[in-house]
């Protein structure tokens, strides 16, 4: 039996960075349902299950820091992670405070991507493992 591909929701609005980091997210073994912007990124984590967020923080219509915001009032489990051109420390330190799981800045390599995701996805499935095994 094997075991299922992760499952990660990715909002960029820049069609030619979603489609490859679409591509070398699935050829790591993700399974990656991309979004052109937040607010489709949002409707999309209402009605589907997600095992990490991968998203942009300078995005139209809502930025990753609100993306962040919203997707923590009904889903506070999945890591969600910015993968974003804004390198400076105050970017950083607000999506960490709204509670991002990890910061990469672009660009980065796909090894560093991959891994990112992999530590985040492992850390939430531990979290849950603990969490039922302690009956919470």
């Amino acid at each position: 039996m094997s075991t299922p591909r992760p499952r990660i929701l990715y909002a960029e609005d820049d069609p030619d960075t979603r489609e490859l980091t679409y591509l070398i997210l699935t050829q790591a073994g993700f399974e990656v349902v991309c979004a052109s912007s937040g607010v489709d990124a949002i409707q999309l984590a209402k009605v589907q299950s997600f095992d990490a967020y991968l998203v942009d923080n300078w995005m139209p219509e809502i930025s990753g820091w609100e993306f962040c915001q919203q997707i923590k009032e009904f889903d506070s489990h999945t890591p969600i992670i910015f993968y974003s051109a804004a390198a400076y420390q105050h970017d950083k330190d607000k999506a960490f405070a709204m509670g991002a799981h990890s910061y990469i800045t672009k660009p980065a390599s796909g090894e560093e991507l991959v891994s990112t995701i992999e530590i985040a996805v492992t850390s939430r499935d531990l979290g849950l493992q603990s969490k039922q095994a302690s009956g919470v």
